[in-house]
């Protein structure tokens, strides 16, 4: 079983083949360049240096939403369109899992925080039984204080990831009560070497969709929507 794995949802580009339960390559860029420009150049030097044929793959994930509007959506026109062109189906991952992912194993409760400005977060809560992840809160766009408080609540040691970090960092070392740590940098960001792990039991799960069915999950409004709700109810 092989997966070709793709997350462009956040700053981070990723790209990754794995094999039952091998990685085979992960190309992951954190640098100012568009994904537009980054993706496919990194799967093509992927394949290069792999003497690599796409036709083996037997599927394509994605990291299907929250995230960055432009990201998601070349993500998902990237793995919609190599779906199409290898009659391959799309495995659309939850980004906030994905991300969840990378701390696979530790013992305290993970929890996501993605940066989605005006003082929100895309935010879950996780715990692992070795690498089965439970889902305790499902992945959402809510207020920092939000997701602070059901960490409190919830009363057990929590690890934090993702880039909403050091924007909520002050906040998060003032209202935190529960025992919490940051995670390591080399695993605080979307990688899709840890989405195509997921993956690989989503596939089994029967999570798997048609290449020109896939579209990616916001979770909310684009900016320019809602702006443009805003104006329509100023009118009204």
């Amino acid at each position: 079983m092989r997966i070709l794995a793709i997350d462009s949802s956040g700053l981070v580009a990723s790209v990754a083949i794995l094999e039952d339960d091998s990685m085979l390559a992960e190309y992951t860029l954190n640098y100012k360049k568009t994904h537009s420009q980054t993706l496919l150049p990194m799967l093509d030097e992927i394949v290069k240096q792999m003497d690599f044929d796409m036709e083996t793959i037997d599927a394509i994930a994605v990291s299907a939403g929250p995230g960055s509007f432009t990201g998601l959506r070349i993500g998902s026109a990237t793995a919609k369109g190599l779906g199409l062109a290898l009659k391959k189906p799309i495995i659309p991952v939850p980004t906030v899992d994905g991300l969840a992912y990378n701390l696979c194993g530790v013992k305290e409760v993970v929890c996501p925080l993605m940066d989605a400005r005006r003082n929100q977060v895309y935010t879950g809560l996780y715990s692992f039984e070795e690498n089965k992840m439970n889902t305790l809160i499902p992945q959402e766009a809510v207020a920092i204080e939000e997701i602070v408080k059901s960490v409190n609540e919830h009363g057990a040691p929590v690890v934090f990831l993702g880039d909403g970090v050091p924007v909520q960092k002050a906040f998060l070392e003032e209202h935190v009560t529960v025992p919490y740590r940051f995670a390591p940098s080399h695993m605080a960001r979307q990688r899709a070497g840890a989405l195509g792990a997921l993956a690989f039991q989503l596939y089994e799960a029967g999570i798997v969709e048609e290449a020109r069915e896939h579209k990616p999950d916001y979770l909310r409004l684009s900016q320019a929507e809602r702006e443009r709700m805003e104006r329509e109810k100023k009118k009204a």
